[in-house]
């Protein structure tokens, strides 16, 4: 089901039997997010920073910090304690910390969020808990400081005067 699997290196949590796993798969996730290059599995847990290219799926417990470009999945049993930057997060654990996504972050049940979140689109389906600020980062469109409103023409009801004003 996940293809081949291969050891990423020693952390703390395999002396006690368990590991750190990289995915190599060739069929895409459910969210369309491509081939999942790591995986962290239920009962890992990491202390540290993550840095990487590609798409991850934490089901563990992380505490400190992620970096990427590409995409976070955080499954249901997952605990994240951590500042993240990616380009697309779907959550559907538990985040403590601060969230930047540069395209998309989609919170799905039973998801809970706590801290920030800065993102041009935010989708959050019935019964996630979320307990914090958001920005809409890009795609906001302000008008310019100079720009006027212009008046639009009205038709009068029968009986009554137009009035331009």
């Amino acid at each position: 089901m996940w293809g081949q699997e291969k050891k990423a290196g020693t952390s703390s949590s395999e002396q006690e039997g368990k590991e750190v796993v990289m995915v190599a798969s060739n069929s895409p996730n459910t969210e369309g997010a491509g081939d999942i290059s790591a995986f962290v599995g239920k009962g890992v847990e990491f202390k540290g920073t993550i840095s990487y290219s590609g798409t991850v799926r934490i089901d563990g417990y992380l505490d400190g910090e992620i970096h990427t470009d590409g995409v976070l999945l955080v499954g249901e049993e997952a605990i994240i304690q951590a500042k993240i930057t990616a380009g697309t997060i779907v959550c559907k654990g538990k985040i403590t910390g601060d969230v930047v996504a540069k395209e998309c972050v989609k919170l799905r049940t039973p998801a809970v969020m706590n801290g920030s979140i800065k993102s041009p689109i935010l989708s959050m389906e019935d019964g996630v808990l979320f307990n914090g600020a958001l920005e809409m980062a890009h795609g906001v469109r302000e008008l310019p400081r100079d720009a006027t409103l212009q008046p639009v023409g009205m038709i009068a009801p029968p009986g009554m005067k137009r009035v331009n004003g």
